[in-house]
C-alpha cells in the first residue's frame, strides 16, 4: 500500500503547496483507493509541512509546485516529491489509481505565494539558513 498526500485547495491541487489550506492523504493499493482524510495545513514554517507529511505516514508527496528547499526536506525523510500536478483531486486520485500520473516543472516561483493561502510563519531557522548559504548565490 502507498498513501499519497496532495496538497489541496477548494477541492483542487494547490499550486502553492506550503500556502495550501488542507492536504489530503490518500492510500492506494492494488490500484484502489483504500482511503481518504484531509486536514488542514498545521502552520508554514521551515521543515513544518514535510515533517507533518511524513508523520501523517505519507510515501509520496503531489504538489503544483514547491521550493527546492522544501523537496530536499521530503527527500531527508524518504518521501517521493511529483509536482506540476493541476486538477482537482479525484482526477489525481484516479490518475494514481491507473498508473498515469506524471509529474512537471514546479508551478510556483520562489515568493510568488505571498498573500495566498496559509502564510509563512518567519522563523530563525529562515535567518540561520539564509546566514549559511549567502555564499550559494552570486
Amino acid at each position: 500500500m502507498t498513501k499519497f498526500a496532495i496538497s489541496t485547495e477548494g477541492g483542487r491541487v494547490s499550486a502553492h503547496f506550503g500556502r495550501a489550506p488542507q492536504f489530503t492523504f490518500v492510500n492506494i493499493e492494488d490500484g484502489e483507493l483504500v482511503s481518504k482524510e484531509i486536514l488542514s495545513n498545521p502552520g508554514h514554517t521551515v521543515g513544518s509541512i514535510p515533517q507533518f507529511v511524513n508523520e501523517q505516514g505519507a510515501d509520496c508527496m503531489i504538489a503544483g509546485g514547491m521550493g527546492r528547499r522544501a523537496v530536499q526536506f521530503f527527500e531527508q525523510y524518504g518521501i517521493n516529491v511529483i509536482m506540476g500536478i493541476q486538477g482537482t483531486i479525484d482526477d489525481v486520485i484516479e490518475k494514481i489509481k491507473n498508473g498515469d500520473l506524471e509529474g512537471g516543472e514546479s508551478l510556483c516561483a520562489p515568493g510568488a505565494g505571498k498573500g495566498y493561502g496559509v502564510e509563512k510563519i518567519h522563523t530563525e531557522a529562515d535567518d540561520e539558513y539564509r546566514r549559511e548559504h549567502q555564499h550559494d548565490h552570486p
